[in-house]
């Protein structure tokens, strides 16, 4: 698994606990840092999933926007809270980190998707993800 997969499902995990706890985001990535500080093996996907997070913190709003505006008929509320936080990884790579190929990225999420939440998710991720694109 290469570092900016491992990074992915690190951002995944403090995005998905975020919103499940509802604890404030940037104090749950100020705790991951503080654990990723005593883990210097794992230093590589440790930056690449804070530069996600504080994409994600820096452009929520127009992410967010992004996501209901290529649901169709889908309320963020109403997503699971794991697609929502792939959808909002997605939507950051392909929107606003000119770095990742836009295949990457959705490939990147659908993946996560199907490993770790509905049967459907895989299809609803990249339908979603696919529409952001093509609008960008």
């Amino acid at each position: 698994m290469s570092a900016r997969t491992k990074a992915r499902k690190r951002a995944l995990d403090i995005l998905f606990q975020s919103d499940v706890r509802g604890d404030d985001l940037p104090a749950m990535l100020a705790v991951e840092a503080r654990r990723a500080a005593n883990e210097p093996a794992r230093e590589s996907s440790w930056l690449y999933a804070r530069e996600i997070v504080d994409g994600i913190i820096d452009n929520r709003d127009e992410i967010d926007e992004q996501i209901t505006t290529h649901a169709r008929d889908w309320s963020l509320a109403r997503m699971p809270a794991v697609d929502r936080a792939l959808l909002r990884i997605g939507v950051w790579e392909i929107v606003f980190n000119g770095e990742v190929p836009t295949a990457v990225a959705i490939d990147e999420a659908v993946e996560l998707a199907k490993e770790y939440s509905t049967d459907d998710s895989g299809a609803f991720v990249h339908g979603i993800l696919a529409r952001v694109a093509r609008a960008s």
